[in-house]
């Protein structure tokens, strides 16, 4: 759906060159939730915005759905752009137009649309994003969590393929966020879009993304499905973004010397995450465990966990557990032998 080929931007500032993305390849499947996470000046948002040429590239090629944006001359562009909608960290909702005359904005900037469709558009939109009693008041008269659907409903007036979202939950509490976030996903699963976000903060990209690009120094420097890169991040910035996001503090180097025997991680993923695996292969084997650190949750909509354990037994039983919690589906990592 999304297509990087080369692309790289550079900003001239006080006569210098000042790059904000390298030279990037990159690829958005159709119908998917692509996010972007990394710290403040990663590139994420020049990125983003160079998806539909808010951002103009310094080189390179970008093609959307077959078409090269790229190669497209202002009438072709603003032709194209009807195609991608777009949510912003701040909103950016007219302060002196309604709800529905907010919503309905895009429509009649683009033509083409009589009143009555306009209307019943706009109808539509304030049901799917649950605001239909709020369609005559005023963004002021909303709260943050009522404004960010206001415009997730205006990046959808024009039945775009592509939703861009950038920061959409950074100035939303913890429990909006999540609301905003189900209707992301729902938005997806039922329209078949293809969303792509940019965040900093990891929660949002296992909540609601199926893919993963992490960003540092204008770089995509690890790329993956989200369980993959959560659970077995490769990179220093994805490892520190998985840290915070679980406060990963608990086991120290200093701990696990204290610790006898082998430490391994274990990643059980689907219907293994609830199974009582690790006491079944500790009966049959004979192996000691004891739990170091360990986490429960979901990545999109598949459970998911991961154990730090140590393994105390001769070299025979922990070599039968390993197997066994293998031939089980569980992923397994030795930490120190």
């Amino acid at each position: 759906m999304i297509e990087f080929q080369q692309v790289h931007k550079a900003y001239t500032v006080q006569g210098r060159q000042i790059p904000a993305l390298q030279p990037t390849d990159l690829h958005v499947r159709r119908g998917e939730v692509f996010g972007l996470i990394g710290h403040s000046g990663a590139g994420k948002s020049t990125l983003l915005r160079l998806i539909n040429r808010l951002e103009e590239p310094s080189g390179g090629r970008i093609i959307i759905n077959g078409i090269e944006v790229t190669a497209l001359d202002a009438n072709g562009l603003r032709s194209f752009r009807r195609s991608v909608g777009m949510i912003f960290q701040h909103f950016n909702l007219l302060a002196s137009k309604t709800v529905a005359e907010n919503i309905a904005m895009p429509m009649k900037l683009a033509g083409g649309h009589g009143s009555a469709d306009i209307a019943q558009r706009v109808r539509e939109l304030l049901v799917r994003v649950g605001l239909s009693e709020h369609a005559q008041k005023y963004p002021a008269q909303l709260s943050g969590g009522q404004k960010q659907r206001v415009g997730i409903a205006r990046a959808l007036a024009t039945g775009p393929d592509i939703l861009l979202c950038d920061e959409a939950t950074s100035a939303l509490d913890p429990q909006t966020t999540a609301q905003v976030l189900q209707l992301l996903a729902e938005i997806n699963r039922e329209l078949g879009l293809t969303i792509v976000l940019i965040t900093h903060e990891m929660d949002v990209i296992r909540r609601v993304c199926d893919r993963v690009g992490v960003m540092d120094g204008g770089v995509i420097v690890e790329l993956g499905d989200v369980a993959d890169v959560f659970l077995h991040p490769q990179h220093p910035t994805t490892i520190s973004f998985v840290q915070e996001s679980e406060d990963d503090d608990f086991v120290t180097d200093e701990d696990w010397q204290q610790v006898q025997g082998s430490i391994v991680r274990l990643t059980f993923l689907g219907e293994s995450t609830y199974a009582p695996v690790l006491g079944r292969v500790a009966r049959e084997t004979g192996i000691d465990y004891s739990i170091l650190a360990g986490r429960i949750g979901r990545i999109k909509d598949q459970p998911c966990g991961q154990l730090t354990v140590a393994l105390s037994g001769s070299e025979s039983q922990a070599l039968a557990a390993r197997e066994q919690l293998q031939a089980a589906g569980v992923t397994l990592e030795v930490i120190r032998a």
